[in-house]
């Protein structure tokens, strides 16, 4: 790499301390990191529009004379000053509004006065207005000349603004022409794709030149785009391939071959293992065999069985004296996994241990303790697995259970209680389903195993869209249901406010219901609830002492009741498709015909109402993850971001999935020897600090 874009941004004309620091909060400390902060978007500044033909939503540029100027107040006594102008350019007229101005910009903004300003155009009460436009005072005789070209927008942050940023930018420029940049990727590949070098893609993405760039750039079909897509995607790659050797050269349990504790599991389970099953299950004993710390991400529709998976993988672990760890995201999951473990395993002679954070005292002391002696074998829980004061005797394998809910940072702090000179096995499941070309590119780093079939006997599950206007015969419909023996979900969704708002909503609706079905036994469970009194009134739904349960999108996981066979779900459309998928599965596990109703306002938007079709038309969490790939984007379908996890600059992977397997290619060329300094300029351009997160110790 050049000496000249390793030099730090103070060198530029114009960056001070206070500047410099603004840049470090966007990631930015030398030339080379600035040149890589691309444009997120750009503006058409080439033509000014005549105010007769603004449309309100539409972003333009406008030149036109100052008709008056006006200062008020919002409201009478406070000090929020609002000035106002009124401009016209002969052929119409527009309003611009400041809330923030000086005293030198009130001076300047002068009835009289000509300006050029870019911004949007809003119509509020009837009238188009521009709100904190970009503009500069300009002389109508001779004003200066429009942009050539498409004028970039850049991340921004707090006291740093686009003017000051694209100055900085055209510094650079003028350097970039003057030396060049040492190239990221081979030459032959390059040209091979067709692809620009890099000074050249760096220089037209923050500069675009001509009328050809300006069509491609905004049709994200510019060879310099494509290139710099492909070129992220095989960085992030290329860093989770490292991790995958990095991790594959510490030293693991060892685990033979073991059979007899998992005949016995599967004698007492009374049902086989459908063939998917199998397969997985295969791949993990292969996986154990290799030595090397297994590291596999599960995947499988609600109600595949992934569970009796996961134990007949601990179950090796735990005759070659290891213990297992099962971590779930919240304390239902957890207790519903202790239930399964415990069945399942107390009959084979093994110790299951649950550690909730709700765990404190004696009783906690006395659980760690356990744990630390290796009497506890299987232990399940939360959070509080990965706190300073647990100790593991022997940790050889860690389940995650609904991965996404975790940060990287809190995975592998679990990870690290296996010791210093040795990893456990991990295994990584999710029943919210990622596409599969989606998982392959997000999780690099781990093998892939898919579950992608259910059991037999497993009922499809109706569902059907109701109108709200329709609610009093949907509570004479439960009523009929609850007095022939069935069991209803009844799910409140506030998932855009609070959760205390949401658990409000849950409560009010519960006291509704208990007034509209008289004689009804009619539960409660929300997030703010303590676990024990969650716990307590699911147990009393699993043994049909309730017939009916209220809650919040907290059951989405972790709750089985076989003989639910109706769920009603109000305000679905605050919810993701895979999210309203996930709350599906919990009816249909037995052999009852089971519904799922989607209760609607009347004002449903026409997008909303198609996504709810989806739901109601589709049974395939895969499918439906497809569609909420591309009506949500990556970043809903994955889950919140978590500290680590991987976010990107340029790419969009619902938009960018067709560059997946080129990217992958690139990725495995520049991993080949002879490649290792291009691989670190990737990884510098494109990972920066998030590469700490591919280190162990």
């Amino acid at each position: 790499m050049s000496d000249w874009s390793r030099e730090d941004v103070a060198t530029l004309n114009g960056v001070g301390p206070r500047l410099r620091e603004k840049l470090l909060r966007l990631g930015i400390q030398n030339k080379q990191q600035m040149l890589f902060h691309l444009p997120l978007r750009y503006e058409d500044r080439t033509f000014i529009t005549p105010l007769s033909a603004l449309q309100s939503g539409h972003r333009v540029l406008i030149q036109a004379q100052i008709l008056s100027a006006s200062v008020s107040y919002r409201r009478q006594g406070q000090n929020r000053r609002i000035m106002q102008l009124s401009v016209s350019d002969d052929s119409g007229f527009l309003t611009l509004r400041f809330f923030n101005f000086s005293a030198s910009q009130q001076q300047r903004l002068q009835s009289g006065n000509w300006i050029r300003g870019y911004g949007e155009v809003r119509l509020v009460q009837g009238r188009l207005e521009m709100v904190h436009p970009e503009y500069e005072i300009i002389n109508p005789d001779s004003p200066p000349p429009l942009n050539p070209s498409l004028t970039p927008v850049y991340p921004v942050t707090e006291g740093l603004h686009q003017l000051g940023l694209r100055k900085l930018m055209q510094q650079l420029m003028t350097q970039l022409e003057q030396h060049k940049l040492a190239e990221t990727l081979p030459p032959e590949w390059l040209k091979q794709q067709q692809l620009p070098a890099v000074d050249e893609a760096l220089s037209i993405l923050h500069n675009p030149r001509t009328s050809q760039d300006v069509r491609q750039i905004q049709a994200m079909t510019h060879p310099a785009q494509q290139r710099f897509i492909i070129e992220e995607l095989a960085a992030h790659r290329i860093s989770l391939l490292l991790r995958k050797q990095q991790l594959q050269g510490y030293p693991c349990p060892t685990i033979p071959p073991e059979s007899r504790l998992q005949q016995k599991l599967l004698q007492q389970l009374g049902f086989e293992l459908t063939l998917a099953q199998q397969r997985v299950i295969k791949e993990i004993l292969q996986d154990f065999e290799r030595n090397t710390p297994m590291m596999r991400l599960l995947q499988g529709d609600v109600g595949c069985g992934k569970t009796v998976v996961a134990a007949l993988a601990c179950l090796p672990v735990i005759a070659a004296d290891y213990q297992c760890a099962l971590m779930a995201p919240t304390e239902i999951l957890a207790e519903q996994h202790v239930q399964n473990f415990t069945r399942w395993f107390k009959p084979l002679g093994i110790n299951v241990l649950s550690l909730m954070g709700a765990d404190k005292g004696k009783t906690r002391r006395q659980k760690e303790q356990m744990i630390a002696s290796g009497e506890a074998q299987m232990i399940v829980g939360t959070h509080a697995l990965f706190q300073a004061s647990v100790e593991f005797h022997a940790l050889g394998l860690i389940i995650i259970d609904e991965q996404h809910r975790f940060g990287v940072d809190q995975r592998q702090a679990l990870q690290k209680k296996a010791g210093e000179n040795q990893l456990p096995h991990q295994l990584i499941m999710t029943a919210t389903p990622i596409p599969r070309t989606l998982a392959m590119s997000m999780y690099a780093d781990l093998d892939y195993s898919q579950i992608d079939e259910l059991p037999p006997g497993r009922t499809p599950v109706k569902t059907s869209i109701i109108a709200e206007s329709k609610r009093a015969e949907l509570i004479s419909s439960v009523a009929a249901a609850c007095h022939k023996g069935q069991q209803i979900y009844w799910v409140c969704t506030l998932i855009d406010e609070s959760e205390a708002l949401q658990c409000e909503a849950a409560e009010l609706t519960f006291i509704k219901l208990q007034q509209q079905l008289p004689g009804i036994a009619i539960g409660l469970v929300h997030g703010r609830m303590k676990a024990a009194e969650k716990e307590h009134t699911i147990q009393a739904f699993k043994q049909c002492e309730l017939q009916l349960l209220v809650a919040t999108t907290v059951i989405e996981v972790g709750v089985d009741v076989p003989n639910a066979s109706i769920m009603i779900i109000e305000n679905p459309e605050r919810l993701g498709l895979a999210q309203i998928h996930q709350l599906r599965g919990r009816v249909g596990r037995g052999s009852v015909e089971s519904f799922c109703l989607l209760l609607v306002k009347s004002d449903l938007s026409r997008q909303a109402a198609s996504r709810l079709e989806v739901i109601r038309s589709h049974q395939d969490g895969f499918v439906i993850a497809e569609k909420d790939l591309e009506i949500r984007g990556a970043g809903e379908v994955l889950g919140t971001r978590q500290t680590g996890e991987a976010s990107f600059r340029i790419v969009d992977l619902v938009r960018d999935r067709r560059w997946f397997a080129r990217a992958q290619q690139l990725a495995e060329l520049l991993m080949q020897s002879g490649h290792a300094q291009q691989c670190q300029r990737l990884q510098d351009n494109w990972i920066g600090k998030k590469a700490q997160y591919s280190d162990v110790g």
